[in-house]
């Protein structure tokens, strides 16, 4: 290696990974217990899973609203990928399918996101079949 290679090596330093997990914060905002006895956190998260993304994206903006779902059993299951189903109702408006999607597992499918060890990473996301977003009586 020549002289100007090492240097610049040492000037440059050693480069991070191109695939750095992005950032997301772990803190729980609500967590449920399903009929198996499993904790399933919903943490804050970020745009990409957790509380952050389906609060915003989907509209749904209280934990009670994932509790209806998880309070029974487990509807799909794939690996450690839990899907929850359960019906909102109300009786001026009607009822609407809540769907929640949550890994039972430390890290993500594609390893992207970690919960650190002995965590979960919880809720994924959670929404109204059919919609984009959940009307706003399910918040009530």
């Amino acid at each position: 290696m020549s002289p100007l290679a090492a240097a610049t090596i040492l000037v440059a330093g050693a480069a991070a990974p191109a695939s750095a997990a992005p950032w997301w914060n772990k803190k729980e905002r609500c967590s449920a217990v399903d009929p198996d006895g499993r904790e399933i956190p919903t943490r804050i998260g970020n745009a990409e899973l957790g509380w952050n993304h389906f609060a915003g994206r989907h509209n749904i903006r209280n934990c009670n609203i994932l509790n209806i779902p998880m309070g029974g059993p487990v509807d799909k299951k794939s690996g450690a990928n839990l899907e929850y189903w359960g019906v909102a109702t109300n009786r001026q408006y009607g009822s609407v399918k809540i769907v929640v999607k949550a890994r039972y597992g430390r890290k993500t499918d594609d390893g992207r996101y970690d919960a650190g060890k002995g965590n979960t990473i919880g809720v994924i996301t959670a929404y109204c079949k059919g919609m984009q977003k959940c009307p706003n009586w399910v918040n009530q």
